[in-house]
């Protein structure tokens, strides 16, 4: 920081001032600080991407893609037109395997409806649950599997689906982790119980668990992190900071908070353990449903998606 007074720039009251790329800027508004935000994230995506790109279109029959994204059916009033959105956005980037949260009996006839290419396999039909999107022309069903979690005050679970994806072994999982700040201790007890899972499976199968952890960091800090042989996957894809929030609520609107604090939270992430050759590495990881329905004015979702692509190990 500023060593004395005179060093510092001289801004109004109003204004906003922020470090950034070792530089401080300053923003009149916070409109104006998020639409600058955005601009920078699209540019650094862009680089990362023209790189990313340049050996995708090579190797498409050695690339997986996965998108994990929360969707958010509980917010009935725009769930439907939003979902026909995620469903364009699901076609627009194609991926083999869609881990989903917050899926309700409506939003998930939408999905069945638009995107016939996919075997979907629901956590639950009752209230709000999780599902997993298969692409069929790509992958062979082997069998999937449910486990609830003791004690939980809002009936989440655990869903697992085995398969073959272009010749490769895969255990998927997805789970909507507890929510709410009180209920940490709960939420950590579910995790820890992924984990085990993930360490558990036959070393013959690459397992990928993503989805809506409700994770604050100090929770991962406390359970001693993350066990050894399994890692996160958007720390293995370079920790870009235009992909770390997935709930961020200076950015995405959809939701109001009654004070003027805007939490940035990554509540979504997604975590590997190889199989034993490794079978896949992870390549880029972004971020999807960054742009508003351009008619309600309102994001696909409050949570931005998380889409990872890997590559097949030769």
């Amino acid at each position: 920081m500023f060593t004395n007074k005179a060093d510092a720039p001289e801004v109004d009251e109003h204004s906003i001032m922020v470090l950034r790329t070792g530089k401080v800027q300053r923003f009149q508004t916070t409109t104006e600080l998020c639409k600058h935000i955005m601009a920078s994230s699209e540019s650094d995506d862009q680089r990362q991407r023209g790189v990313h790109e340049s050996s995708y279109s090579k190797n498409e029959s050695k690339r997986i893609r996965l998108l994990s994204w929360n969707i958010d059916g509980l917010d009935c009033p725009t769930a439907e037109k939003r979902t026909y959105t995620i469903c364009e956005i699901i076609k627009t980037v194609n991926p083999h395997v869609v881990l989903l949260q917050e899926v309700v009996l409506e939003t998930f006839a939408i999905l069945c409806k638009k995107c016939p290419e996919y075997r979907i396999i629901p956590g639950d039909i009752t209230g709000y649950f999780v599902a997993i999107m298969l692409k069929i022309e790509d992958l062979e069903f082997i069998g999937k599997s449910i486990f609830p979690y003791p004690f939980s005050v809002f009936g989440r679970n655990l869903l697992t689906v085995q398969c073959r994806l272009k010749g490769v072994p895969f255990i998927f999982m997805t789970s909507h982790l507890e929510s709410m700040a009180a209920l940490s201790e709960l939420r950590r007890i579910q995790l820890g119980s992924c984990f085990r899972r993930m360490k558990r499976e036959s070393a013959n199968y690459t397992v990928i668990f993503g989805g809506d952890m409700n994770l604050r960091d100090w929770e991962l800090s406390e359970m001693g992190g993350i066990p050894e042989g399994i890692s996160d996957v958007w720390e293995m894809t370079g920790s870009r900071l235009n992909c770390e929030f997935t709930w961020d609520l200076l950015l995405n609107t959809n939701k109001k908070f009654d004070s003027d604090h805007k939490p940035r939270l990554r509540f979504d992430r997604i975590y590997l353990r190889d199989s034993d050759p490794k079978s896949v590495s992870p390549m880029y990881f972004e971020l999807v449903g960054l742009e508003k329905l351009r008619v309600y004015e309102v994001f696909p979702s409050d949570h931005f998606g998380l889409l990872t692509h890997f590559d097949i190990r030769c």
